[in-house]
């Protein structure tokens, strides 16, 4: 008698995966060359939105300051005359001014926040990742660029209740955005530079207060660089929050400006200042 006629083999488990079955079994190639600094980039910017999205305070704390400048020191100097400005009105020459000058007091501080992290035992952990320095100093600066954009929007939003002829240009404003991001981005790293250096909270504070001033009144924010001493312009000179303010100045009242020089002098200066906080970002961790 015959045996019962074998049963059928299964498919093979291989040829019957379900297709993306791959994905569970095989991990994602990781991110490598040019797109690292990309993802890093986009990683920081994206925990700086999620935090003001989740605590809105600082907004509006930081908006305090420049309505002030504008609201007292502005209106007061449009009265007076004072200052030559080439037929602008005072409040209008000023804004770019405190456009900048917001930027800056964001960004001159964050090299606090990488003192926190390396106290708290976070940046010890980012540097045993196969992502580079470089990648993490630039994805802080321009973290700090995307919180001094939302801080200009504020500042924009304020100068236009105010009255302030502002351009709307899509492309200008976008410029804006770009030149708000690039000086962030360079006295973030400056700051980071500086406690790579000092290592510690409280002399990053004193030294961040003492240099911010001289910053502010050693550029153009706040009056021509033609009626300062000859000492005073060749501090703003080299100065570039001079350049922001210039290019700011341009794209947002269409006054004339160097717009070519300014982006290239914040694009440089940002460059530099990451390579700086990167080489001394290894000191800080020990």
């Amino acid at each position: 008698m015959s045996g019962a006629p074998a049963a059928p083999h299964s498919a093979s488990a291989d040829t019957a995966r379900a297709p993306g079955a791959d994905l569970l079994l095989r991990p994602p190639e990781p991110r490598a060359g040019w797109r690292l600094l990309p993802a890093r980039v986009a990683a920081m910017c994206a925990v700086e939105l999620q935090k003001l999205r989740h605590d809105r305070t600082e907004l509006y704390t930081r908006a305090v300051q420049p309505a002030l400048w504008l609201l007292i020191f502005g209106q007061t100097f449009t009265r007076l005359k004072a200052i030559p400005t080439g037929g602008v009105p005072y409040i209008d020459y000023l804004a770019p001014g405190i456009i900048a000058q917001s930027a800056m007091f964001i960004a001159i501080f964050y090299g606090i926040q990488i003192i926190w992290e390396r106290d708290a035992g976070v940046l010890n952990k980012l540097l045993v990742t196969p992502t580079p320095r470089t990648a993490l100093i630039t994805g802080k600066a321009f973290a700090a660029g995307v919180k001094s954009v939302v801080q200009a929007v504020v500042v924009v939003v304020i100068a236009a209740v105010l009255g302030v002829a502002l351009t709307w240009n899509p492309l200008r404003l976008l410029g804006v955005a770009a030149i708000v991001v690039l000086g962030s981005a360079f006295f973030s790293c400056l700051s980071m530079t500086i406690a790579g250096i000092v290592l510690s909270r409280d002399r990053l504070m004193g030294i961040g207060q003492a240099i911010t001033m001289p910053l502010f009144f050693g550029s153009n924010a706040l009056y021509p660089v033609g009626i300062m001493p000859g000492w005073l312009q060749a501090v703003s000179k080299a100065n570039p929050l001079s350049y922001e303010v210039d290019a700011l100045r341009g794209l947002l009242l269409g006054t004339p400006a160097h717009l070519a020089l300014d982006f290239a002098v914040l694009v440089v200066a940002a460059a530099l200042g990451v390579a700086a906080a990167s080489a001394l970002l290894g000191r800080l961790a020990r």
